[in-house]
């Protein structure tokens, strides 16, 4: 009897977890219930067993349930675009609120950049940002983070497409001076757009790394020059670098290094 019993739980289970994988790796319980055909309150038993023992995620009640990186570490499979601009929402928020400004998450697709969430800041003086917007790879700071831990071959394959574009007067136009520049990410752990992009913007960017350490995401924020001097971007790489690294965490970066060693 308790073998059928445990049987049973751990169909229901994969059930849950395929159900919510369909949903794009989040979904709420009643749509959960209503798809694997089970009482509202086994669902609710069984999400908060897999909360347990770390499959599922949860920020809070009202929240839907949201595949963990537990299951990403076990199955080697990336985060997709919905996935990581979902994922991404507390984090950008929290960043918004403890700097003032605008945020933004941005993927590599196809080389180039794809901003995937944002939050715009509430001041008067505010850089609107889309998402479904694209960006350069070679003048964004967003484009930088993404470039600069690329594999060797991948990035030379990128690079050799680009159609060098002059946007302002700092804008990067030479392989050299960008892979100079490229250098300089890697070493200090951020990217700077001073202006390189859009005249009169400034951007800072970190890094955001998936389970295995692969650079998945980029997390920025932005703003007017005028607000953004030399020093107010000297001063925002803390909550930055602090944040990116919540949302590396996250997605379980450090877990696979860890239960190596």
């Amino acid at each position: 009897m308790k073998s059928g019993i445990s049987h049973q739980s751990l169909e229901r289970g994969l059930r849950v977890i395929e159900t919510i994988a369909d949903f794009g790796g989040a979904a709420s319980v009643s749509v959960i219930a209503r798809k694997t055909g089970l009482p509202r309150s086994t669902a609710h038993h069984l999400l908060r067993s897999l909360i347990a023992f770390g499959y599922l995620l949860q920020d809070s009640e009202a929240q839907p349930y949201r595949l963990a990186p537990k299951l990403f570490k076990l199955t080697g499979r990336a985060w997709t675009q919905g996935q990581l601009a979902e994922l991404s929402l507390p984090f950008i928020d929290e960043l918004s609120r403890r700097t003032g400004e605008g945020t933004s998450l941005a993927i590599l697709r196809e080389g180039t950049v794809l901003v995937v969430a944002k939050r715009d800041s509430e001041g008067p003086v505010r850089v609107v940002q889309k998402v479904g917007t694209l960006r350069p790879i070679y003048c964004s700071a967003v484009g930088k983070i993404l470039a600069a831990w690329l594999p060797e071959k991948e990035l030379d394959d990128i690079i050799d497409r680009i159609v060098f574009e002059k946007f302002t007067a700092k804008t990067i136009t030479a392989t050299t001076v960008l892979k100079r520049e490229l250098a300089r990410v890697r070493t200090s752990g951020f990217a700077v757009d001073n202006e390189e992009h859009i005249e009169g913007i400034r951007c800072i960017a970190a890094p955001v790394r998936d389970p295995f350490g692969k650079v998945c995401a980029a997390l920025c924020i932005v703003g007017p020059k005028n607000r953004f001097s030399l020093r107010r971007l000297r001063e925002l790489q803390g909550p930055l670098l602090d944040v990116a690294e919540k949302m590396s965490v996250q997605l379980g970066f450090g877990a696979v290094r860890d239960a190596a060693t």
